[in-house]
């Protein structure tokens, strides 16, 4: 089943922020046995998060006063309206709640699961670029999986296996499953892991080598015409609201996983419009032909993530689901994809100070950390299907599957075995 990703935003309504954000709260302390419950009975959601955005200034020494708004992000499986329609069916009370708060929603003569799933229907903004790190598996293939994994690694703890060849083990594995009923999705389905695309890469790279000069040439009016008169972010983390970086970290650590929501507003003029865009159009083709396999430019901590330009593409929207803690996935980024973010928000306002489009930014990890907290935003509720596997579990428990009634070598049986 296809994996999909949906960015929803409604303005809220101007003196409801508070309310609205203590019903939030309310939903957050109340989740495991209310919205949190509809979505696991649901099976279709991997992740979803509201945020109140905009009940405050945008930006460092940004006067400009914007309309409070509700964000509403959710990854799921299947067709978005169908999706819609099982969400406002099943948690019809809590989103009637949350949503009195915002415009428009009033109006609505009658609250069915229709109008209420085309009322957030219309309001959705389009996604830009989307990571998904296990493409193709829905929350009901990765939960069954995990537990075909779990009874694999309980069959090869019931015993010793010293001395028994890795072939001789993988044999004894194939046998015992098809005496468990509750494995009667291996007939009915058939698995695979993504492929990379490498015809698709090579166009990419002949593209790219036939455009160089025409690259090279924009790097360096980008650098002279612009990168040099940039306002940079210069503060370190200790220099941050106190206050505001407790807050956030409240929201953190609760689970082996952790969410990230960030806003920056875009530089002015088309140079920097075109500069973001080619970064994403670049995202996005490598994602689809190689970043299929459970890692993001060598990152292997990401479930899903997405960037979204919005407001007329004058602001820019980051969202994350990822394992571990923010310093380290934060740390994963400037090791393995620092030309990659320099590269997308050097045309946001106030980043550290870029050369070249892609050197310096990220590359500069004090204030790199400090401008990515400083840019971070609460997120006021955050919801995980399976939240104790990392992605790397979610990938490896799909390779059990795949390899469980292959005729495998002693060699090959010995790697499979290690991924148990």
């Amino acid at each position: 089943m296809k994996q999909q990703s949906l960015t929803i935003l409604i303005p809220v309504i101007q003196d409801k922020v508070d309310p609205l954000i203590k019903v939030l709260e309310e939903v957050k302390l109340n989740s495991k046995d209310g919205i949190a419950k509809d979505f696991d009975s649901l099976g279709i959601i991997h992740y979803a998060r509201w945020v109140v955005i905009d009940h405050g200034t945008s930006w460092i020494e940004d006067e400009k006063v914007r309309i409070p708004k509700l964000l509403f992000v959710i990854d799921y499986d299947g067709d978005e309206m169908e999706m819609l329609s099982q969400l406002c069916r099943q948690s019809a009370a809590t989103l009637d709640l949350i949503y009195s708060f915002c415009e428009g929603y009033q109006m609505l003569t009658m609250k069915t699961e229709d109008t209420m799933a085309g009322y957030l229907a219309m309001h959705k903004i389009k996604d830009t670029a989307v990571y998904m790190g296990s493409p193709g598996r829905s929350v009901k293939q990765i939960k069954e999986e995990l537990r075909l994994r779990n009874y694999i690694r309980d069959f090869l703890d019931s015993r010793t296996w010293v001395d028994v060849p890795a072939k001789t083990v993988h044999k004894k594995i194939q046998e015992a499953i098809p005496r468990n009923t509750e494995f009667t999705f291996l007939n009915e389905e058939k698995a695979s892991m993504p492929r990379v695309n490498y015809i698709g890469l090579i166009l990419v790279l002949i593209i790219a080598l036939a455009l160089l000069p025409v690259i090279v040439i924009w790097i360096l009016i980008l650098h002279f015409f612009y990168e040099k008169k940039d306002e940079n972010f210069t503060m370190k983390r200790s220099q941050l609201d106190g206050d505001y970086m407790t807050e956030l970290e409240v929201y953190e650590d609760h689970s082996n996983q952790n969410q990230f929501t960030q806003l920056a507003d875009m530089k002015t003029g088309k140079v920097r419009l075109i500069t973001i865009k080619a970064m994403f159009l670049l995202t996005n083709l490598l994602i689809k032909l190689v970043f299929n396999q459970g890692k993001l430019m060598g990152i292997p901590t990401i479930h899903f993530a997405k960037w979204v330009l919005f407001d007329q593409d004058t602001r820019v929207l980051f969202f994350s689901n990822f394992d571990g803690s923010w310093q380290q996935y934060l740390g994963d980024f400037i090791d393995n994809t620092g030309w990659g973010l320099t590269g997308i928000f050097s045309n946001t306002k106030v980043f550290p100070k870029t050369n070249f489009l892609m050197t310096g930014g990220a590359y500069l990890e004090e204030n790199f950390l400090a401008w990515s907290r400083n840019s971070e935003l609460v997120t006021n509720y955050w919801y995980a299907a399976y939240p104790t596997l990392s992605i790397k579990n979610v990938n490896n428990n799909t390779r059990i599957r795949v390899g469980l009634m292959k005729s495998l070598s002693e060699k090959q049986a010995a790697r499979y075995l290690k991924l148990i």
